[in-house]
């Protein structure tokens, strides 16, 4: 089965065209068609990389100066999520009969985090970002802190729950959930493409942007003690993975997930590498805080990421001395530019572009939308989306592999037909809901079925 997104020449065409918008045009008939095209070289990217074929997306976004494009429209629409769109639900005038538009706007900042997640795996994406390392590197930070915090990571687990159980008050609170459950996915996979920048960069800025600037050792030692991606329910633990929430049986509790890895790398380059060792200030708190690693660094640990042990070594010896503090030195550093320029060429105006985009941008009609959503149709084909998964489905009645799907809902796999007969009592329910919810999606879009 062929599952290819896009040909090489297509993904060609798709990476020359790349531009950046401006804070008016989010969302613009433009601007989408863009969405598209970054959509369909992610998802080419992930099959690409998953299967450990030639990475021709990554070799044309370096070929072309393409990324510091990719870096402009994730922090533009960040922006646009923080400024513009908290006026835009409030105002009077703004009653869509569909949400579909605005969502995809909001799930644009995710897709190109995913983009970038894969391509920065290499060392020459990281050095054809240029000066937008910078960007990346402030951007993530904003990600991880967040993160950290009890609030988002709460929210995060309500709005889960409430997206696959409760019902919501309207169109808006249900969009409002989804865009902080995205929230939670953006900020995890902002962690990975933090440890790719701590893996290649050599860049003296970029250093001390993550040293000095954000300390951002003390913010990855916050990401271990408070785990966001595990969790206790109801005497289970849960780990997130492969972007759900898992129940973790007892013998693999102990087991690092990726994410606990990428973390722990990210450490272990910024702790290690001599040029990151000359530059932190170990002052008093600082050093408190890396010192609470030892606590984590136990046997089993090391034993799935042996290079641990030599951060496990450094923390000894750290811990019975107290380094010179950094030598100040003069150096014309750089500093990234995007969100402030975004935020200074826009400020004052927000509420002004919030009304703009209710007239000329959300409130499509019934054929533009129709147009869209048989685009994205097309675009998001059930082979190729399969093909993208981590893993193999898994039967929903004993849990073996399944190659069959409940043709109602699409939502639940088996392995034979004797198990989905078997599990019929239990799924009917779910299965009812979804389909009605996939029908209203058609509905609301004008999709005959």
């Amino acid at each position: 089965m062929d599952t290819s997104v896009i040909l090489p020449v297509e993904a060609e065409g798709f990476v020359q065209s790349l531009e950046t918008f401006s804070l008016k045009e989010v969302g613009s008939e433009r601007w989408f068609r863009q969405h598209e095209y970054i959509e369909k070289l992610n998802m080419q990217a992930i099959l690409n990389a998953s299967a450990m074929h030639d990475e021709f997306i990554k070799e044309l976004l370096v070929s072309f100066g393409k990324i510091p494009v990719l870096v402009h429209e994730m922090i533009l629409v960040e922006v646009w999520k923080h400024k513009v769109f908290p006026i835009l639900y409030q105002l009077q005038d703004f009653n869509p009969n569909n949400t579909f538009h605005l969502y995809m706007v909001i799930h644009h900042e995710a897709t190109v985090i995913n983009l970038l997640e894969t391509i920065m795996y290499h060392k020459d994406s990281c050095e054809a970002a240029d000066d937008s390392v910078l960007d990346l590197v402030d951007y993530c930070h904003r990600k991880l802190t967040l993160l950290a915090s009890k609030a988002v990571r709460e929210c995060a687990t309500t709005n889960q729950h409430n997206l696959t159980g409760e019902a919501v008050g309207s169109s808006i609170e249900e969009l409002q959930m989804q865009n902080a459950a995205l929230e939670f996915e953006i900020s995890l996979k902002a962690v990975s493409v933090l440890r790719y920048i701590t893996d290649h960069t050599e860049s003296i800025s970029v250093i001390n942007r993550m040293l000095c600037t954000h300390n951002m050792p003390c913010v990855l030692v916050q990401l271990i003690d408070c785990c966001p991606w595990s969790r206790c329910k109801e005497g289970e633990v849960e780990k997130y993975i492969n972007g759900r929430w898992q129940k973790i049986p007892v013998e693999d509790r102990l087991k690092m997930t990726k994410l606990d890895g990428q973390v722990w790398i990210s450490l272990y380059n910024l702790l290690l590498k001599e040029d990151c060792q000359r530059k932190y200030d170990f002052n008093n708190f600082n050093k408190n805080q890396l010192l609470k690693l030892r606590g984590f660094l136990t046997e089993v640990l090391i034993d799935q990421l042996p290079n641990l042990v030599e951060l496990q070594r450094y923390l000894a010896h750290l811990a019975v001395t107290d380094p010179a503090p950094p030598k100040k030195e003069l150096i014309l550093e750089q500093i990234p530019e995007m969100w402030n320029h975004i935020v200074r060429e826009n400020s004052g105006r927000w509420k002004a572009i919030a009304k703009y985009q209710v007239k000329e941008t959300f409130s499509p009609s019934e054929s533009d939308l129709r147009l869209q959503a048989q685009r994205l149709a097309k675009m998001y084909n059930l082979d190729v989306m399969e093909s993208l998964l981590p893993e193999k489905p898994k039967c929903g009645s004993c849990g073996k592999e399944a190659t069959k799907r409940c043709s109602r809902c699409q939502g639940e796999w088996y392995c034979h037909r004797e198990c989905q007969v078997k599990h019929w009592s239990k799924h009917k329910r779910a299965c009812q809901l979804m389909a009605e919810a996939t029908e209203k999606i058609q509905r609301d879009l004008h999709i005959n079925s």
